[in-house]
């Protein structure tokens, strides 16, 4: 399977792995599964650090150099066709990093995976829950 990270699964992988869920542990050690990751994701947690909502010890940059090496990522990059998938996807009070990682999982045929209610109720992608 082809994994998307959600930014809150990513930064618990790292920091928190106790909340991920025991079906999302499993698949994330799975070697037979591919972990992709969006510089979305990356954006995202400098913004919640930055507004004090994400708390590392060791500093942002030294949190994001050991997070990046957590899973041998493969990068999903925000394209045309991420783009395009955007305006495809049907989600209610969606914020801009949600619009990209639905996009990002249509586009290049990923499964996102989340905690995020509204994630999961978007019937255009393919979603494992947390």
């Amino acid at each position: 399977m082809k994994l998307l990270l959600d930014t809150h699964i990513w930064i618990w992988s790292v920091s928190d792995f106790g909340r991920l869920s025991r079906r999302v542990a499993k698949e994330l050690d799975s070697p037979q599964n591919e972990i992709w990751l969006s510089p979305i994701s990356i954006w995202e947690a400098m913004y919640l650090h930055r507004k004090g909502r994400l708390k590392v010890k060791e500093g942002f940059s030294t949190w994001l150099k050991r997070a990046l090496t957590i899973f041998s990522f493969t990068e999903a990059p925000f394209t045309f066709d991420v783009a395009e998938a955007i305006a495809t996807i049907s989600l209610t009070q969606a914020d801009p990093a949600d619009l990209f990682l639905a996009g990002s999982a249509k586009a290049f045929g990923l499964t996102l995976v989340t905690s995020d209610r509204n994630l999961i109720r978007a019937k255009e992608i393919s979603v494992l829950e947390n």
